[in-house]
């Protein structure tokens, strides 16, 4: 699979627009005309990793945190970054990196940490976007109109709520005169032609526009298709980071970080709170999330599970009644490499595999 093709595909799952401005993701490194057949997925790269990538005979490396994240002003094998884009380079490596897009996105590594939980019908702890929404009106003979309704459906369009297939359907007259070079479905060269058409129109998602626009055009049956796109003030769907959910009420603080430990194969956890404390609702943001405790507090959750909490962060928490389940930064984003090989195995001929090379820098003594 050219590069380029899988990329347009895992962008349209993980668009990079949902990415904060600091952020830095997509091709970091690479041919966008290249050939991928396999791929080495990681939380990052470093040069234990990329060296692995070369024993592997890796096309592809797909991180988690940005391999390039500050300026560089230089490149050379004298500088420890320098040194690994001139390796991947050297070894036509490519390298891809997903971070805050994929934290926001549904199906990334927030939902995926709530599903490796249990933690059922969650929502968005913080609101960070929501999705554009154009309107489609497409002008269609009356004998397609059906044909080219139900391209437009069977695309994506036309959902509101919990229905799908809604469109506006207004009758009317459309006239056109075909021209010396036309090749017309309906009418005579030079001759001014009436027809009896219709106007269907339908709400269409950003992410799934084009997609819409080539179906209908494929559908309809004349050579030149007369259609207009207006873009929406409607809201779309939220996107956003973190994640919560109401649990059964059943479990204190104790037991979930129990759980926690279970779930992420971890033998120590930093706890901030009431060991006995009843979990009624608990927030979640994988990394570094400290700064979104009070957000958390304001929708009733009694625990936020997320990583790197400093000392006056904790005791701001208990103040504000707060507990929170420090399971630090990598243990809560070295699934990253798990829910990522699933995406990718729905690729047909390309190899997913996962890195074999421990990437947390701490240890326990």
């Amino acid at each position: 699979m050219k590069l380029n093709d899988l990329i347009k595909k895992v962008e349209k799952k993980y668009p990079l627009n949902l990415a904060y401005d600091w952020d830095n993701v997509g091709l970091l490194v690479g041919d966008f005309d290249s050939e991928v057949k396999k791929i080495l997925v990681t939380l990052e790269a470093n040069e234990k990793v990329i060296d692995e990538a070369i024993e592997k005979n890796v096309d592809l490396i797909v991180t988690h945190h940005p391999f390039i994240f500050r300026k560089m002003n230089k490149i050379n094998t004298k500088d420890l970054k320098g040194r690994l884009i001139h390796k991947l380079i050297k070894n036509d490596i490519s390298l891809y990196s997903m971070h805050t897009n994929f934290d926001i996105a549904f199906d990334g590594l927030n939902d995926y940490f709530m599903e490796v939980m249990g933690f059922e019908d969650s929502k968005i702890l913080d609101v960070t976007n929501r999705e554009i929404l154009y309107k489609i009106a497409v002008y269609v003979p009356e004998t397609h109109e059906l044909q080219v309704r139900k391209a437009l459906g069977e695309s994506g369009a036309g959902y509101i709520g919990n229905y799908s297939h809604c469109t506006f359907n207004s009758k009317g007259i459309g006239t056109f005169k075909p021209e010396e070079d036309a090749n017309p479905f309906i009418g005579e060269i030079g001759e001014i032609e009436e027809v009896k058409e219709v106007k269907i129109e339908t709400i269409v998602p950003q992410k799934i526009l084009q997609k819409t626009i080539d179906n209908m055009i494929k559908s309809h049956p004349y050579e030149e298709v007369a259609y207009d796109i207006y873009k929406l003030e409607n809201k779309g769907e939220a996107v956003g980071l973190g994640r919560y959910a109401s649990l059964d009420g059943n479990t204190n603080l104790e037991s979930l970080c129990e759980k926690i430990k279970l779930k992420l194969n971890m033998d120590h956890i930093r706890v901030v709170g009431d060991l006995n404390t009843k979990i009624k609702k608990v927030a979640v943001v994988t990394g570094a999330g400290s700064d979104m405790v009070s957000l958390a507090k304001s929708k009733n959750c009694d625990v936020i599970i997320t990583g790197d909490v400093k000392y006056h962060e904790a005791q701001d928490a208990l103040d504000m009644g707060m507990s929170i389940v420090d399971c630090g930064h990598f243990d809560t984003e070295d699934i990253f490499k798990d829910v990522m090989k699933r995406f990718l195995d729905t690729f047909e001929d390309v190899e997913t595999v996962k890195t074999e090379v421990c990437l947390n820098p701490f240890k326990m003594i």
